[in-house]
């Protein structure tokens, strides 16, 4: 967890998303202890319950989960899930408004694929 808090966003939301960043470079693994909110909040120098919060926006999707006075844990298939979240965002945030921009300009479907073919 090297990143660093900014203004952009609300901090536990960016906890939650160093957290998912973690599982997807498997820096944290599926079955293994996450760090606690006492161990965010003094990383970061912030609240334990802003730290809380953004946890429990992970377990509230089914990504951790917590073992009775063990901690928290990286859910089975966290990976994929937050692949298939960030995907449905990035579609949602991105595809759509490229395509409905697309149409307005009348760029064709092929013209398009050829488009994104030439920029990779």
């Amino acid at each position: 967890m090297n990143e660093i808090l900014n203004q952009e966003k609300s901090i536990y939301l960016q906890i939650g998303e160093m957290l998912e960043n973690d599982i997807l470079r498997d820096i944290l693994r599926e079955e293994e202890k996450a760090p606690s909110m006492n161990e965010l909040a003094k990383f970061f120098k912030i609240n334990p319950a802003t730290a809380a919060k953004g946890i429990n926006l992970l377990v509230d999707e089914g990504i951790l989960y917590k073992k009775r006075g063990i901690g928290m844990f990286v859910s089975e298939g966290a990976k994929e899930m937050i692949k298939k979240k960030r995907r449905d965002v990035f579609y949602e945030n991105f595809i759509k408004a490229m395509l409905t921009e697309a149409a307005s300009l009348s760029i064709s479907k092929e013209e398009l694929i050829r488009m994104i073919e030439e920029s990779a």
